[in-house]
């Protein structure tokens, strides 16, 4: 019998309790990365809900898709991104200043095409990538940066080491809300690192997703939706100890969380990060319960712009077929009567549809040889990159419309 795509599950995937409270619906949608070649082939949907837990105050997704669908064949290349490849330096600079000097072996879980290792090759860091996207783990092996093409955890990590040695460095960037059992990474890593090694997490930041209504961040690679109190946790139950923690610029606001195997003093900046992030009170129901709220009233609003818009006439083309504008697309209902297609720069998603929404993904290039009236900027986390890309490139200059973060606006209109 073929194993289902997806389970519901009964109880939090952290605590175990059975008290799940449902946030929001964003209806049945297709796993997000499911492009199409030809309308002619089915997409499957799952539906898509954000629910809490009761005793822990996790936020996680109702349904788990199985990691193999998700991640096996994947169409996300950190590399297309400038704004990535130059945070990738700083990122490897604020790690090297933790550990110390003498750091000669880095492991990264769920390494993609080894954008974030190359920084520390370039300081004569050896390195190793571990990432179960078969397609892009061996582009990368490729290119020079060793990948391991597997699922990171515990087995996994044992192996490393037994080939490798132990790491200075191990770190997960934008992965830990991927897995149906973090603890396991977590676990993995803590086995992969020296005794006096750091580690790092980044992961996108609960507060910022409330504050600034980033529900289009809600699809079903990411099964948790995590508070820095709630990574914290995890790291005690391994052993592990969070001591400092730095912003990043990566999906609209995430955290960076270092952590060793030694206790630490905590930073001022991660005491700040603690004291703020209880203020909010996302540990509580009614913090989750507005967002939710507020996240139903964009909807209308961004809906009602856009087609104001387009009744006015004129070609209008969406920027960016990433995984996060598949949930706003799927959730707003917009579709090939809103856009007259979908430009991205990754070729792995050329000629193809969007998931479930059926817009055509096309090459920037070919897109703007008959440039649009208006764009709608999908991948708004990369806005200032991808303005001037238009403007650089194709001398395109005219009206945006931000979806987010907040109340959705034009530009330059």
């Amino acid at each position: 019998m073929a194993q289902a795509l997806s389970r519901k599950i009964d109880q939090c995937r952290l605590c175990g309790s059975a008290r799940l409270q449902t946030v929001l619906d964003l209806g049945s949608q297709p796993p997000a990365n499911s492009l199409r070649s030809s309308l002619s082939e089915t997409v499957p949907t799952v539906p898509l809900v954000l629910c809490r837990c009761e005793t822990c105050g996790v936020a996680q997704l109702t349904e788990t898709v199985a990691p193999q669908f998700l991640f096996s064949q994947y169409v996300w290349v950190t590399g297309t991104s400038k704004g990535a490849q130059g945070y990738s330096e700083r990122f490897c600079d604020e790690m090297l200043n933790r550990v110390g000097p003498g750091a000669s072996f880095a492991v990264e879980v769920a390494s993609n095409d080894g954008s974030f290792l190359k920084p520390f090759i370039a300081k004569g860091v050896r390195v190793l990538g571990v990432d179960p996207a078969r397609n892009i783990a061996a582009e990368a092996t490729a290119a020079g940066i060793e990948t391991l093409p597997e699922f990171f955890g515990g087995a996994c990590a044992r192996e490393v080491t037994a080939k490798h040695g132990l790491a200075d460095i191990a770190f997960a960037r934008n992965v830990l809300p991927h897995v149906p059992d973090p603890k396991d990474v977590i676990a993995g890593m803590a086995q992969c690192l020296k005794e006096m090694g750091v580690g790092a997490i980044e992961f996108h930041r609960a507060d910022t997703i409330v504050r600034e209504l980033h529900y289009d961040s809600i699809y079903h690679e990411h099964f948790f939706y995590y508070t820095l109190r709630d990574v914290e946790g995890m790291l005690q139950g391994a052993g592990l100890h969070a001591f400092d923690v730095m912003e990043s610029p990566i999906s609209g606001g995430s955290w960076v969380v270092y952590f060793s195997k030694q206790q630490r003093a905590a930073s001022e900046a991660i005491t700040a990060a603690r004291k703020g992030e209880e203020a909010l009170q996302l540990h509580k129901a009614e913090g989750w319960m507005e967002f939710a709220a507020k996240c139903k009233a964009h909807r209308e609003a961004f809906i009602k712009l856009l087609r104001d818009a387009r009744a006015k006439g004129g070609r209008i083309f969406g920027y960016g077929a990433s995984a996060r504008s598949s949930t706003l697309l799927n959730y707003c209902g917009i579709g090939p009567g809103d856009l007259d297609c979908v430009v991205d720069k990754s070729s792995y998603k050329h000629d193809k549809f969007t998931a479930g929404t059926n817009l055509p993904i096309i090459a920037p290039e070919t897109a703007f040889a008959d440039p649009p009236d208006r764009v709608v900027m999908l991948a708004w986390n990369f806005t200032d990159e991808i303005l001037d890309d238009m403007a650089r490139s194709f001398n395109w200059t005219g009206p945006v419309l931000l979806p987010l973060p907040g109340a959705p606006k034009w530009i330059r209109d």
